[in-house]
């Protein structure tokens, strides 16, 4: 993909997420894997109103190169890329439905959100571990967070949010959607005992769609 239909591409991705209330304000941010170096969106920015041309650019070490100055959580999609090879880009949201579940005090912080449905499985995978909390910016989460992108496609940040990779920018964005949905489902359901998806049904589903 040429770097200014990836830069285009980002802004209508960002622009129907903000439009439909997975973010607001300047909350959240998003970036995209490119064959030189990584897009990402700049600081203080909103996802609906995103200039194409104005996205940040960083070179392969994460150096800011072009655009407007990236955002101040660059290091939480670098955990993501050095960790997974098939990281093609990463979504960071206050959604609020998986941002209250990242709020529960009473979850499984190793995977808060039981199998309910198959297309949260296709999407998010097995597992999505809660990572303790730190102040908002702060670098020292990078670390914590590489660990658990290791072996999850997604993690909850504790008391703020989600963060989402996929292989392409699109597969991250319908990712961190489906992740919302099944945030509502399980907040839904969790005072009652749900019929979850047994383990020979998520292999499945992982060995037919990943």
């Amino acid at each position: 993909m040429l770097e200014s239909d990836a830069r285009q591409l980002m802004a209508e991705h960002a622009a129907s997420l903000f439009a439909r209330g997975f973010s607001v304000g300047s909350a959240g941010n998003i970036s995209m894997r490119l064959a030189d170096g990584y897009l990402i969106t700049p600081t203080n920015s909103s996802l609906g109103r995103l200039d194409p041309s104005r996205i940040s650019k960083l070179d392969d070490a994460f150096e800011h190169v072009g655009g407007d100055k990236p955002s101040k959580e660059v290091f939480m999609h670098r955990a993501f890329y050095t960790a997974r090879a098939d990281a093609g880009a990463v979504v960071h949201l206050h959604s609020t439905q998986a941002t209250a579940v990242a709020c529960l005090p009473d979850v499984d912080p190793d995977n808060p959100i039981p199998p309910l449905t198959p297309y949260f499985v296709m999407r998010v995978g097995r597992r999505m571990p809660i990572v303790s909390y730190y102040r908002p910016g702060d670098a020292a989460m990078e670390p914590a967070i590489h660990q658990a992108a290791l072996g999850a496609r997604a993690v909850l940040l504790a008391n703020h949010g989600p963060v989402v990779c996929g292989k392409t920018l699109t597969d991250a964005v319908y990712a961190a959607e489906e992740l919302e949905e099944a945030a509502k489902l399980f907040l839904i359901l969790r005072a009652s005992s749900p019929r979850l998806l047994t383990a020979a049904q998520v292999d499945d589903l992982l060995a037919t769609f990943n």
